[in-house]
């Protein structure tokens, strides 16, 4: 994944502008024109990022979209694995290794831990990401909620933790995470049916998705949609761990802790991938 924060503020513009304009269906110079751009230059800057046209991103974008995903690309946690999908299908060229807290070490809210915390582009807009010396154990996207609610909302969850702002720290650890090469490390940091939750994302493969009930079955606690639900926007490492994969059985959306444009955005982007891959 290329890091470039231009690609994702300009798509961000484009969604915005197709969101308000959708049911006159824009077309390739109206899209282009509300960016600023000429458009052959934005379909060149668009599909460099995203791999497809304006007009097939538009339709990724769309409800109907969810729906056929869930339709012809629906996950069963059970089988994800065994088929290699969790692994072979994930298209970042990296290794998830992750840990989590004990209990313990949660209660205590994040005491005696020392947390490095940067700011960083990525193709989705600036994240604040952090880590422990075990590996990343936050990432927020502030496109939609901003730096300070970024901050506030990763600060709280292990408020006696002492932080310290350290780019040298958290630039290899990002790097790999958003498409470089090697292992990545994550350092889940959580109460245990949150951890369960979250470790059925990680077997949800890219360009796929899952609903909340099926995570809910997964975990043996079938009756504890809500709760899934609450567990999946508690997320503290967005993307890596793909809470964005999580639908309503309706084909929803649902929400989004960092906005649902991003949300959406990284939907199309990876089935813009998917597609990609599969020509």
């Amino acid at each position: 994944m290329t890091q470039d924060p231009y690609h994702y503020a300009l798509i961000a513009r484009a969604i915005d502008h197709i969101g308000e304009t959708k049911a006159a269906q824009p077309r390739l110079d109206d899209v282009a024109e509300a960016v600023g751009l000429s458009p052959a230059h934005f379909q060149r800057v668009f599909s460099q990022w995203v791999g497809v046209s304006p007009k097939r991103y538009q339709q990724y974008l769309t409800l109907d979209h969810a729906k056929t995903l869930l339709r012809d690309r629906f996950t069963v946690l059970d089988t994800a694995h065994e088929a290699g999908l969790s692994g072979s299908g994930r298209l970042h060229d990296l290794f998830l290794r992750w840990e989590a807290m004990s209990p313990g070490d949660y209660a205590v809210g994040g005491a005696g831990l020392t947390i490095h915390w940067d700011w960083s582009d990525t193709p989705f807009g600036e994240a604040l990401a952090m880590a422990t010396e075990r590996g990343l154990c936050g990432l927020a996207f502030t496109a939609e909620v901003g730096r300070a609610e970024a901050m506030r909302d990763m600060r709280a969850r292990w408020p006696k933790a002492e932080y310290q702002q350290s780019p040298d720290v958290i630039a290899p650890l990002l790097g790999a995470a958003l498409g470089g090469k090697g292992e990545t490390a994550l350092h889940l940091i959580g109460a245990p049916f949150q951890i369960k939750v979250w470790e059925a994302l990680l077997n949800i493969p890219s360009g796929h998705v899952t609903t909340y009930s099926e995570i809910a079955r997964k975990i043996g606690s079938p009756k504890a949609v809500r709760a899934v639900g609450t567990a999946v926007g508690r997320n503290p490492i967005s993307w890596l761990i793909p809470c964005h994969r999580a639908l309503r059985k309706s084909g929803g959306l649902g929400g989004y802790h960092w906005g649902l444009p991003v949300k959406r955005a990284m939907l199309a982007w990876e089935s813009a991938r998917l597609e990609g891959e599969a020509s």
